[in-house]
């Protein structure tokens, strides 16, 4: 049964993380006028992306994820992915608070913004990625704070 539920867990972790991929492309498109853009493409994607796509993906994995850390080792590894997937739906959340802004045609965010929001799913699915398949037992310990001179 783990075997199962790691494989719809990764499944609906992709297709979650593919959509906070591509929602801010699509919200660039609009903002800076491609043809992607227009109000009769646009809004009815970006509406099935974020609610039938990619809310659903991302409530299957937090709940796949949650019944795997049943079985699951723990280490350091797991409070620190369950950080970086916490950052992932804050963005998650916001992406759904920018969309609402575009379609009250109030978009405050510019192209570079979006742009640096799209990316940020990536660092974060490479972070989880490096985190659970090293699952490291411990974290190295900080460094001495620096000596003061008296």
């Amino acid at each position: 049964m783990y075997l199962w539920f790691k494989i719809l867990h990764i499944a609906a972790m992709a297709i979650w993380f593919t959509s906070l991929l591509f929602l801010p492309r699509l919200l660039v498109a609009r903002r800076a006028g491609h043809a992607d853009g227009d109000s009769d493409f646009f809004f009815p994607l970006a509406g099935t992306l974020y609610f039938r796509v990619m809310t659903p993906a991302g409530l299957a994995t937090i709940v796949l994820g949650t019944v795997l850390i049943a079985y699951g080792p723990f280490g350091a590894w797991l409070p620190l992915k369950l950080a970086v997937v916490a950052l992932a739906v804050l963005i998650h959340l916001y992406l759904g608070v920018v969309l609402h802004e575009y379609t009250q045609e109030r978009p405050r965010h510019g192209v570079l913004f979006l742009r640096v929001v799209g990316w940020t799913p990536l660092v974060l699915l490479l972070a989880l990625a490096a985190l659970t398949a090293a699952k490291p037992a411990t974290v190295a310990p900080l460094p001495p704070p620096p000596a003061t001179a008296n």
